[in-house]
């Protein structure tokens, strides 16, 4: 399901995320943990994919487009897990 959000709401959520979540999602995906980095904003593409996002410019950091919001849900599933 395709999903708006700002770049910088998107990098809320990243920098949100409790400590050693990127990895437990890339182990999860089953993809490297650049790809996940990637996935928030990241530009790692030597060592990770592209993911199906696309920016444009404008207030907030820009609007990403996510193709696919199956890693933004379990990231907010992480940080609220840890929140409780």
């Amino acid at each position: 399901m395709e999903q708006k959000i700002t770049f910088n709401e998107l990098r809320k959520i990243k920098d949100s995320l409790p400590d050693g979540a990127i990895r437990q999602m890339a182990k999860e995906f089953e993809v490297s943990v650049a790809t996940v980095r990637n996935y928030f904003g990241g530009a790692n593409y030597r060592e990770g994919k592209a993911v199906g996002i696309h920016m444009e410019p404008g207030p907030n950091g820009g609007i990403v487009l996510l193709d696919d919001t199956t890693m933004l849900e379990r990231a907010k599933q992480l940080i609220q897990a840890e929140a409780v």
